[in-house]
């Protein structure tokens, strides 16, 4: 496994913990500036608007779990990549609430990889 590809897995996996964790000064550096973050039709532009569309339904109280399975990820160029991922969001009380796949364009800036793109697809839906 390369360098980059480990560091994306890194970066998939702290999308899950600091977002479970209720961390997201830390959360929204995972995004590029210019994000575009999609799920349910809606789409999020910038980090503003997602935060502020994030943090409210990611309360103490409304926390769970995100699991995710081993990535499909395609390095493209030495600051571009692609990425597949199944995930599903456990409740505290052990319900499977969704389930689905994250779609993400990852782009390689200042020496780090983040977001630029993720789609939240549920089961059963397609992407755009």
């Amino acid at each position: 496994m390369s360098g980059d590809e480990s560091d994306i897995r890194r970066l998939l996996a702290m999308y899950c913990q600091l977002i479970d964790d209720g961390r997201f000064d830390e959360w929204i550096e995972l995004f590029t500036d210019d994000i575009e973050f999609v799920v349910m039709g809606m789409h999020q532009h910038g980090h503003a608007e997602l935060r502020g569309f994030i943090e409210p339904s990611q309360q103490a109280d409304a926390r769970g779990k995100h699991m995710i399975s081993e990535p499909w990820i395609e390095i493209e160029s030495a600051t571009a990549a692609t990425a597949t991922t199944d995930f599903a969001w456990v409740s505290k009380q052990g319900a499977v609430g969704q389930a689905g796949r994250y779609h993400d364009r990852i782009v390689k800036q200042n020496e780090r990889w983040q977001f630029q793109r993720r789609e939240i697809v549920f089961t059963g839906d397609q992407p755009e």
